[in-house]
């Protein structure tokens, strides 16, 4: 038995998860329908893929909110899972699920995947026959993850960087950098038994004020360290910044550099994949505003040819959305795509050649670092404030970089920090921006940045 092996045995022996069987759930992942696999959906789909957000604690909600969804045609469920186990909390979860059964009332955020077990869960899954990603926030995901696998759950979100730095305070990031090595390890080991379990990093991070070069960056590393890993199917994802032109530099560098670093590691086999969030941020409270937010996000999904668009709805300002207004996002996201032909192939040269610059200096000081792996030299570089996500609430996020809108509502640096970024670059960035004013009328600009769609 490899050490792999000896450890994923001790991960499954948890009191409240199912007994698991390696023997039959690699049997079904090696028979599993190839509709389930979202990597075999990218490779066969002639359109960009639909995919909401969405987790209810109980199956029976669970399982009528893949039905609106269906109807609605979409083309990848989502399984949002519930905060408690995102913490590792398997007690309070189950708990929590028995209150939501017993009394018809919601008491988790969404759905409790190691409670209800993946045989219960392999029936939903496999009963629509459609892609599911797995979207949680988890920094120690292993158990998870395997339950999620084992359920027909073929492509999981997140990373030791992107579900940690915008959502813990103390968890301890070498660990999670671990605890994701195993999460890559498994999914490459399952990946050689049918269509290949796609992975995908969760580009959002904090959704405020977070410039280009810090998303990039970040998502190139966690594809990095993937890929490494031997995973061949990998999705880079960012959302809507506020600025049309300034989401298409990204996409553009993105694409590129993500070709390129991959194939500095031997790895251009693997196929790598762009996922646009819509806004991330705070929604307006006017519903009509919040549509037409969402379908201007539609039209630059199309304008950056993004490989799949993961979708909001016109209640975000007001809590969890209904089954209701998730279908009709869906529905609307895909009429809208289907109208969209020949856009135009927008090129802004010197947003691109700054954009690029910024990602390869900082690239080149992560792997000049003096460690010996990958995954410790993006350890010591977010430690050191080369990496650095505006307003993480990690301690370990040194929270120097500092950045505001420009008036054609670009995110632009202000204050580097020690982000390894040449003067040059700075400069450009500084100058496209009024700093002639005092600190005060600074920091009340950034406030109204933060909520600019509210």
């Amino acid at each position: 038995m490899s050490l792999l092996q000896e450890e994923r045995e001790i991960i499954v022996q948890n009191e409240y998860a199912d007994n698991f069987d390696f023997a039959e759930i690699e049997n079904f992942v090696k028979n599993a329908s190839k509709n389930l696999f979202i990597s075999h959906n990218f490779k066969n789909s002639d359109k960009m893929l639909v995919q909401p957000r969405g987790g209810f604690p109980t199956y029976q909600k669970q399982f009528a909110l893949n039905e609106f969804f269906v109807k609605a045609n979409v083309d990848v469920l989502p399984l949002t899972i519930d905060s408690n186990t995102r913490l590792n909390d398997y007690a309070m979860s189950k708990k929590m699920l028995r209150l939501s059964e017993e009394n018809e009332v919601d008491m988790l955020n969404g759905y409790p995947l190691v409670n209800h077990g993946y045989r219960t869960t392999r029936k939903m899954i496999t009963h629509f026959d459609k892609p599911v990603s797995l979207r949680h926030g988890t920094p120690d995901a292993r158990l998870l993850v395997e339950t999620a696998i084992a359920s027909g759950i073929f492509e999981i979100e997140g990373g030791p960087i992107t579900y940690l730095l915008p959502y813990s305070k103390n968890f301890p990031i070498d660990k999670a950098f671990l605890y994701w090595k195993y999460v890559e390890r498994v999914c490459a080991k399952y990946s050689t038994l049918n269509e290949p379990i796609n992975r995908e990093s969760f580009g959002p991070l904090t959704a405020t004020l977070v410039p280009p070069c810090i998303t990039i960056i970040i998502q190139l590393l966690e594809m990095l360290l993937s890929l490494e890993e031997g995973v061949k199917s990998f999705s880079v994802s960012f959302s809507q910044s506020g600025s049309v032109n300034q989401d298409i530099v990204t996409s553009a560098v993105l694409k590129k550099l993500a070709k390129y670093y991959a194939k500095q590691i031997d790895c251009e086999d693997a196929n790598i994949h762009l996922v646009y969030h819509q806004w991330m941020g705070a929604f307006p409270s006017n519903k009509d505003y919040s549509e037409s937010l969402i379908n201007t996000a539609t039209v630059i999904a199309s304008l950056v040819g993004a490989d799949k668009i993961i979708t909001k709805t016109r209640d975000e300002a007001f809590g969890i959305p209904t089954k209701e207004a998730n279908a009709k996002t869906v529905a609307n996201t895909q009429y809208t795509l289907r109208i969209l032909n020949g856009l135009p192939n927008i090129v802004d040269e010197k947003e691109e050649e700054i954009l690029t610059k910024e990602v390869k200096s900082i690239m080149e000081a992560v792997f000049n670092d003096s460690a010996d792996t990958l995954w410790r030299k993006v350890f010591n570089s977010v430690k050191n404030g080369i990496i650095d996500v505006p307003f993480s609430p990690h301690i370990i996020n040194n929270n120097e970089v500092v950045t505001v809108r420009d008036k054609n509502k670009n995110i632009r640096i202000i204050k580097r920090g020690n982000l390894p970024i040449s003067d040059e670059c700075f400069e450009y960035e500084k100058a496209q921006c009024d700093l002639n004013k005092d600190a005060t009328s600074i920091v009340n600009d950034i406030i109204h940045d933060i909520g600019i769609m509210q």
